[in-house]
């Protein structure tokens, strides 16, 4: 509606009735308390923005021109006054697509506009790339799954620490108007998106697989009337058996271990300090068979098997191994420069050493207590292997670990590695009530 357009608009519509239908005119009447102010459009200099946004080259006296028959009066030299009828010009921009829609926008050639920035990488992008790479020098594959979710997946999982804000009753994003029946919900995890794609391969009979993704997840924000927090999150999920590549035959099932090693191989990509694994217990994980995922003692993530009742619920009839990690965490840790060491002149002597100890004792806090008494000839533990069954009691387990001696200035002997390692044995035996295996 043009408001200044109201008295001409009401004289013709009297003279009308007058002239067709008899009527009489009366005084007029015109309230019209605020009157009409137009926009004021700053273009510095509207030749060049027509250049700069559309390529087209059109004289700025052909550009004036365009704009004066369309109502757009100048004011000044960079100042355009909106006649009362176009209440949608606003902007610098609005007045470069009147003169495009003038000139024509067939005009207008089919290139890219040019961009001195273009195609640089973000401050983490390239830490992220080599993740990929890693990742897929592993044989994992990665996926791209849906932003939302059923509801159902609520109370599947447990969410990455400090995501979810715990005295909020709703704590989760729903979505008013969803594109897909019934997936209504933000997603709070990667897991739920992973999962389905699990079963739709497992639906192909493809049954071997190694899938990743990194992606945002959502929570309501405590703050009144904020838009919902964002999370970047890492996630993999890996089942069947161990394919090496142009080869029919599996290695091996794939296990615990491998999910491990695949989250350590991914941190490593972003030259980040080892994570550290500590026992826990949450709901969507096998107890016995998970793992907390820290880095620098702050809880991260966490990596394990699926637990049956979720896997029944997939109708999923194989072991299913899950690591959800807080990326966006781990991109503030501080990279760490690659350190190189000479290759070892003298020869290392190894001795394995097979404890038995509490089910709740884990190697991480044996090898823990190894490092910390500061042998400087003792140079490295490592995990061996696991046993329980036979011979050993419900509440115990034996853990089998080897330790690595040598010296940068000489050849060791055997005995006083021996004392050494007894050493070692003797406080591992005091410290954790172990028995020591023959």
């Amino acid at each position: 509606v043009d408001i200044e357009n109201l008295v001409r608009a009401s004289n013709r519509a009297t003279e009308l009735i007058c002239e067709l239908a008899g009527g009489t005119a009366e005084d007029f009447i015109d309230v019209y308390t605020t009157k009409f102010q137009p926009n004021e459009i700053e273009s510095g200099d509207v030749q060049f923005a027509v250049k700069r946004l559309t390529g087209l080259e059109v004289q700025k006296e052909e550009i004036l021109r365009i704009l004066n028959a369309l109502g757009i009066e100048q004011k000044s030299e960079t100042v355009f006054l909106t006649p009362s009828w176009r209440h949608d010009l606003s902007i610098e921009e609005d007045l470069v697509e009147e003169v495009a829609r003038i000139v024509g926008y067939d005009k207008i050639a089919k290139e890219l506009p040019a961009a001195r920035s273009a195609g640089e990488y973000q401050s983490a992008e390239s830490r992220k790339k080599s993740l990929r790479n890693t990742l897929t020098n592993l044989g994992f594959d990665e996926a791209i799954s849906y932003s939302f979710i059923d509801t159902g997946n609520d109370e599947k999982f447990d969410l990455i620490p400090n995501l979810a804000a715990k005295n909020l009753d709703e704590k989760f994003i729903s979505l008013q108007d969803s594109i897909i029946e019934g997936a209504t919900r933000m997603r709070p995890t990667l897991l739920a998106g992973l999962l389905d794609a699990v079963r739709t391969n497992f639906n192909f009979q493809k049954r071997d697989l190694k899938l990743f993704e990194i992606g945002k997840v959502f929570s309501a924000s405590e703050k009144e009337n904020d838009l919902p927090n964002e999370r970047e999150l890492f996630s993999l999920v890996l089942t069947g058996n161990e394919i090496l590549e142009n080869k029919a035959l599996p290695v091996r099932p794939l296990n615990f271990y491998d999910a491990k090693g695949a989250v350590e191989a991914a941190t490593n990509a972003l030259h980040l300090p080892p994570l550290e694994f500590a026992v826990c217990d949450l709901k969507h994980l096998q107890k016995g068979q998970s793992a907390e995922i820290l880095s620098n003692g702050k809880p991260v993530g966490a990596v394990g098997r699926l637990n049956s009742e979720i896997a029944i619920k997939y109708k999923f009839k194989q072991p299913v191994f899950v690591a959800e990690i807080d990326l966006e965490t781990l991109l503030t840790v501080k990279e760490q420069n690659p350190v190189y060491h000479p290759l070892a002149v003298y020869p290392s002597i190894v001795r394995d050493a097979s404890l038995l100890v509490k089910r709740n004792i884990s190697f991480s806090e044996i090898q823990a207590v190894i490092y910390k008494l500061g042998f400087e000839l003792c140079r490295n533990v490592e995990f061996v292997d696991v046993y329980e069954g036979k011979g050993i009691s419900d509440n115990e387990r034996s853990i089998t670990i080897r330790l690595t001696y040598r010296s940068d200035e000489r050849t060791l002997l055997d005995e006083e590695v021996d004392s050494i390692h007894r050493e070692i044995l003797k406080n591992i035996e005091t410290k954790f009530v172990a028995t020591q295996r023959i």
